[in-house]
């Protein structure tokens, strides 16, 4: 195959407490982690206020967090949930950041969360795809340090 290929442009967010991190279930079933695609009117925005939008929109307005530097690059391919179930890729910046403070208010796109351990948990029990493999290059990292 010659020629570019198309991806859309994500940011996620390893948002830990402790020893653990959070992940997400979302209304159609599937387990993920805090953020999502930016908006065609935030080419030119910071990506660090794209990784705010996202919190606030998923996590709600409480929440208080340090945001850290990106840490893992993914590349995930899905099928949407839309008409025809187009095949999309998606590439994602992922970003590590700290829970200070404040409840988190799950939107109702994922109705589901838990804290998993960074020593422990088995990502292949709810993860598939570049999803899998960039949250196995995660664990992989902070098992190193």
């Amino acid at each position: 195959m010659s020629g570019k290929d198309l991806y859309f442009v994500a940011v996620k967010v390893f948002l830990r407490r402790g020893g653990k991190f959070l992940i997400l279930k979302d209304s159609f079933g599937i387990w993920d982690i805090p953020g999502g695609r930016l908006k065609p009117d935030e080419f030119n925005t910071p990506l660090e206020k794209v990784v705010a939008r996202k919190m606030r929109e998923e996590l709600g307005s409480h929440l208080r967090y340090a945001l850290k530097k990106p840490v893992v690059f993914m590349r995930h391919e899905r099928r949407e949930t839309a008409p025809g179930n187009p095949k999309v890729r998606i590439f994602a910046v992922g970003y590590e950041a700290i829970w200070k403070s404040g409840e988190i208010a799950l939107s109702p796109r994922h109705p589901r969360m838990e804290w998993v351990s960074v020593q422990s948990f088995k990502p292949e029990r709810y993860f598939k795809g570049g999803w899998l493999r960039g949250i196995k290059e995660y664990l992989l990292l902070r098992s190193k340090s």
